[in-house]
């Protein structure tokens, strides 16, 4: 008679339990859930006025006519919040680097000089040019060391970057402030009427996101962030909470997505439109009118807003759609919103000319022209279920002939895809012809989970663009994928060449000293 007592009893206790352990694991999924949306709408205070990477010195060398730059990896101390020094990473200073600029046409010679600890490496992305000029991670830079890369520049205008490469460590080394714009000119774009005066109408904005551990970085994966680190604030050039005065009533925006594994939807505040001339590598045909402009890591787009006298305008990242999902969208920033930039418009502007209606011909590829095609299923263990390997060649191209590559996106999560070498045509988008963002010419490209794309892929270049050992990558841009391997290889080669990987190539194979 007493057992069934002290069994409801035991029974009651353990429903509690449960009861319990449910409610906190219901409060810590809650927690978990608000904690993760992160906002500086109307937060931001826009008290620092905006650093403008300077220009970077060259020199013309007498023998051959090549532009030559300098740039030094280097350790920094730089305060980004008063009373607080952070140590940081740079090129030729403490925190990102100058831009490069140069003609097209133009031989290009770059001395980078490592005054790191470590080895890295100095990518050119957005730029063609051989595989050994590349500065991908088969060109690694040892401490103290010296990689001299030359190239002659053989694209339109367009606004590109320079960052780390190293297989497995780009995420840490872009972090700490290794990044910087290279910008191609050309006499078609010179002569159209675009802001162009740098640092005044024509302005780099490099964005990033950033957490702060007192004046320390904070570079942590927090819980279920798998697309890697996501900061709860954002700089721009270096630069938090920053504003700039302009004095034209029309000014170019140089966007260059440098986060690691954010997207950003920018836009201004107040909805008002803007022009989007210019896409990763190069003017679009013709100006599109938007009020949004989608960039994820790595990708970059040229915008063109008109402003009034004495107002302020705010650029905004606004939250997105497309993550694959309301807990997708959640953990991977896309309900995330900031405030990035604010532009103050001087009481009296400068007139500016109305944008040209056309902007000029693509240099683009045509899909109807290709001679091979190939498939690439994007997930996190790797791609094509195979993770990067240094010493393995995944694909063999041939100089001088156009591919189609679909690049496929069920993972559940979003990735992004990124060619070297190469500016790419997007074809299709789901099957549907893509929107104006993606018509110009491409070599990042956000794939949403769900989604799939075709592309064109044109290999040019003289004969020192076939090397049958040195590969060039794809992979997906949010670099803690990359570092985990979410990366391949493919080699340039002449028609009846093979590739020849080098036997027990590894991270310093092609290093220098």
């Amino acid at each position: 008679m007493t057992r069934k007592p002290r069994m409801q009893r035991v029974l009651v206790v353990l429903g509690s339990l449960v009861a319990v352990l449910a409610l906190a694991i219901g409060g810590g999924v809650l927690w978990l859930w608000s904690d993760a949306k992160v906002s500086t709408v109307g937060k931001a205070e826009f008290r620092n006025e905006l650093a403008v990477p300077p220009l970077a010195p060259s020199r013309i060398d007498k023998k051959d006519g090549a532009r030559v730059f300098d740039l030094r990896m280097r350790e920094g101390k730089k305060s980004f919040q008063p009373g607080r020094t952070t140590d940081t990473w740079g090129f030729n200073g403490d925190y990102l680097g100058p831009t490069l600029r140069a003609q097209r046409g133009e031989k290009v010679r770059v001395r980078v000089h490592n005054g790191l600890g470590e080895a890295s490496t100095v990518h050119w992305h957005g730029m063609h040019l051989p595989a050994r000029m590349d500065g991908g991670p088969h060109q690694m830079v040892e401490p103290g060391g010296t990689w001299t890369p030359r190239w002659t520049v053989g694209q339109p205008a367009a606004t590109l970057w320079y960052h780390p490469h190293p297989h497995g460590r780009t995420e840490r080394h872009v972090q700490r402030g290794l990044a910087g714009m290279f910008l191609v000119d050309d006499e078609k774009s010179a002569r159209l009427a675009l802001p162009k005066t740098y640092g005044v109408d024509d302005l780099p904005v490099i964005v990033q996101d950033v957490t702060f551990d007192g004046a320390k970085f904070d570079h942590g994966h927090e819980m279920m962030r798998s697309v890697g680190f996501l900061g709860d604030r954002t700089m721009v050039n270096g630069t938090l909470a920053p504003y700039k005065v302009v004095r034209d009533e029309r000014v170019r925006l140089r966007l260059l997505n440098a986060s690691t594994a954010r997207t950003y939807d920018f836009g201004f505040s107040d909805g008002r439109d803007i022009a989007l001339v210019g896409t990763d590598g190069g003017l679009l045909e013709r100006p599109a009118r938007t009020d949004r402009v989608r960039l994820s890591p790595g990708e970059r787009a040229e915008v063109v807003v008109r402003m009034e006298p004495g107002e302020r305008a705010v650029l905004r990242s606004f939250p997105q759609d497309g993550y694959g999902g309301a807990w997708q969208t959640r953990f991977s920033g896309g309900d995330d919103a900031f405030d990035v930039l604010q532009l103050r418009a001087a009481e009296h502007l400068r007139p500016s000319p109305e944008l040209p209606s056309a902007l000029g011909e693509l240099e683009l590829p045509e899909a109807g022209d290709a001679v091979r095609s190939r498939h690439f299923d994007l997930k996190t263990s790797g791609i094509n279920g195979r993770a990067m390997e240094m010493g393995r060649i995944d694909d063999t191209v041939t100089r001088g002939t156009t591919e189609v590559w679909t690049v496929r996106n069920n993972n559940g999560m979003p990735h992004n895809f990124h060619v070297h070498d190469v500016q790419f045509r997007v074809v299709e988008v789901n099957g549907k012809k893509p929107p104006a963002a993606l018509r110009g010419r491409k070599d990042t490209v956000l794939l949403p989970s769900g989604t799939t794309m075709k592309l064109a892929l044109r290999f040019d270049g003289g004969p020192e663009f076939a090397d049958p050992e040195v590969p060039f990558m794809y992979h997906c841009h949010l670099l803690a994928h990359e570092d985990r391997g979410m990366m391949g290889q493919f080699v340039v080669v002449d028609k009846g060449q093979a590739a020849r990987p080098q036997v027990g190539a590894g991270p310093g194979a092609h290093g220098h000293h």
